[in-house]
């Protein structure tokens, strides 16, 4: 009995670590496809009912809607580059969420944050928010910059 448990223990880690390891996969790729600015590999990280979540507050987007903003700036071949400086994954079965701290030059220390889930045997992300980290030491004076910006 003690065998059959350890057998089901190591089976569950595998099948976790083996996720992990395909969303990381996924997420590594997403960053390097907007880097190199392949457009259609980008997207195709993406489930076709996927939402985006920019940094400004219009910035609400379906897939569809996201793919019009990207297009222009995917043209060149330079979507837009953020560096990855940790990543946490949660969850268990075909729904996963994730948040990942990523630095930029333009806007410095992001969190991204999202839902991945697993259909037809590959992970696609279906949710993702991009926003600002801003320091406590300055976000009364970032919050009254952004009312005025309103």
């Amino acid at each position: 009995m003690k065998q059959l448990i350890l057998v089901f223990f190591l089976m569950a880690f595998n099948v976790k670590a083996y996720d992990h390891n395909d969303i990381n996969i996924l997420l590594d790729g997403l960053h390097e496809d907007a880097h190199r600015g392949n457009f259609e590999a980008y997207f195709d990280r993406y489930s076709s009912d996927a939402v985006f979540l920019g940094t400004d507050k219009t910035e609400r987007w379906t897939i569809q809607e996201f793919k019009s903003y990207a297009e222009p700036a995917f043209a060149d071949g330079h979507g837009w580059t953020y560096k990855v400086i940790e990543r946490n994954l949660e969850g268990s079965g075909n729904t996963r969420w994730f948040d990942e701290i990523l630095f930029n030059e333009k806007l410095g220390h992001c969190r991204g944050t999202g839902v991945v889930q697993l259909t037809n045997n590959e992970w696609k992300i279906s949710h993702y928010a991009l926003t600002m980290l801003v320091p406590n030491s300055i976000a009364a004076d970032v919050g009254i910059q952004t009312q005025q910006a309103d």
